[in-house]
């Protein structure tokens, strides 16, 4: 499939796509519009930010188009071997996780926008986007300027899920080197940055994850950081890149800093975990529907525990910061979920239910946070036994996450056996598949290093020093 982007940001908010099938031999084709995107396990019916949809055939010809489901379209071909469809796209959805177009910034998730056709989703997908020879395209692709379009392919519809950019002449862009991959830093918005101070904290937590896994999955890494005026905090991974949304404009650098690097650790992380070591039920993803799996614990969970671990591991959070993380997480999970009726098990699979939404009370608990606590547990458990959490995820790294092929539940649990030396069914029957609260858990561990949970009156959870 070939695409075609156009924008006319001074006098429209809508994108005007043009996708060109070639080579159909085919009386009707069938064209998904992707029902969700990978990072958000939940519908988002994308569909409604169409305005128009419209298919012609060799010659211009107007052929016939029926909507059969919410996201979905029947085309007749009447014998035509290339197939161009338009359609206008509504983008001005200014977080992580949608399209945005103004005088100054384009942005594009490509798993939002792009539609692909039934059968042919493993082809070539070339994308040209219109705009001038000052912007900069930033994102996981390698782009070219040819005749008024930045140019890009990939490998497939999958890869092309993964490509989220930004298009530009007005970013901020460095680079810096961790064993000869290049990870790039762009930046989009108003924000006065310290870019030493940065590219030495950033250098070092990837530096430190890197030796977790022993390599990285990808010849170079993107973190794409937008800066907004009004106050936000958002950030999606992709296969080699993450989109990260922060504001507002107006704090101070130093403030959203904290914010910046849980964000660009967390998003790191799951380059290994989620993007290669993959549950086998999103093997391949399927855009049309839910996609329902036990293992988000693993993949959200993991990786929020991770990702402060490796700030402060790596020296760029000192002891201090790293209790006010671990704090923020004990509290946003036993101030509001520690009594929840579903397990980690649960909420995983109900994620596509309301898993980004309230729920009704004590009903649900967070794969994020009761996610890390629980990796935070068999860290500890670990941790009697001479071994860690590392050598776990990187037994799911060399097992699963390097030869590409999914994991289960079970292989989890089998992998975090063959590590600690003895069976975990007491600890998963308890903190993942269980309901009982994790607080002594959680005390239990923090004692030796003279930290206490206290939970006063009012509900209100904090982290103390032992006296």
């Amino acid at each position: 499939m070939k695409y075609k982007i156009f924008t006319n940001p001074a006098a429209s908010k809508y994108l005007s796509i043009q996708a060109t099938l070639e080579n159909c031999d085919l009386p009707q084709i069938e064209v998904q519009l992707p029902a969700w995107r990978p990072g958000r396990y939940e519908l988002q019916n994308f569909a409604k930010n169409i305005k128009s949809f419209a298919a012609f055939g060799e010659n211009g010809k107007n052929l016939a188009v029926q909507k059969i489901t919410k996201d979905r379209w029947q085309i007749q071909t009447a014998g035509s071997k290339t197939i161009e469809i338009r359609y206008e796209y509504f983008a001005n959805q200014a977080d992580a996780g949608g399209n945005f177009v103004d005088k100054n910034l384009l942005y594009v998730n490509p798993v939002t926008c792009c539609v692909y056709v039934e059968g042919r989703i493993t082809e070539t997908c070339e994308v040209y986007v219109s705009g001038n020879e000052k912007q900069e395209m930033a994102g996981g692709m390698k782009a070219k300027f040819i005749d008024g379009f930045h140019h890009f392919k990939t490998d497939d519809f999958y890869h092309l899920a993964d490509l989220p950019f930004m298009l530009s002449a007005k970013m901020q862009h460095e680079v810096y080197e961790v064993n000869d991959v290049p990870f790039h830093i762009w930046v989009a918005g108003h924000c006065e940055i310290p870019w030493d101070a940065v590219l030495e904290d950033f250098r070092k937590f990837t530096e430190t994850q890197i030796e977790v896994f022993g390599e990285f999955p990808e010849p170079d890494f993107h973190f794409l950081l937008w800066v907004l005026p009004s106050a936000f905090y958002h950030g999606v991974e992709h296969r080699n890149s993450t989109m990260m949304v922060l504001g507002p404009d107006t704090q101070p650098f130093e403030e959203m800093y904290i914010d910046l690097l849980g964000l660009a650790s967390h998003e790191l992380f799951h380059a290994w975990n989620i993007c290669k070591i993959r549950p086998a039920e999103l093997m391949p993803y399927d855009f049309t529907k839910e996609n329902y799996f036990k293992t988000c614990f693993v993949a959200e969970g993991i990786t929020t525990f991770y990702g402060d671990w490796m700030l402060y591991r790596s020296g760029v959070f000192d002891e201090n910061q790293y209790k006010r993380e671990l704090e923020t997480c004990y509290r946003r999970h036993f101030e509001i979920a520690d009594n929840a009726a579903q397990s980690l098990l649960d909420s995983s699979f109900d994620l596509w239910l309301d898993g980004y939404a309230q729920a009704v009370p004590d009903r649900k608990v967070s794969v994020y946070h009761k996610g890390a606590i629980a990796a935070q547990i068999l860290q500890f458990l670990l941790e009697k036994e001479g071994k860690s959490l590392d050598d776990v995820i990187k037994l799911m790294w060399l097992r699963f996450g390097k030869p590409f092929v999914g994991y289960t539940f079970q292989d989890y649990k089998t992998c975090c056996e063959e590590i600690i030396g003895y069976d975990l069914t007491p600890y998963f029957e308890k903190c993942i598949s269980g309901t009982e609260s994790l607080w002594q858990d959680v005390n239990a561990l923090l004692e030796p290093r003279t930290l206490q949970l206290n939970k006063y009156e009012d509900g209100r959870v904090s982290l103390e020093v032992l006296t």
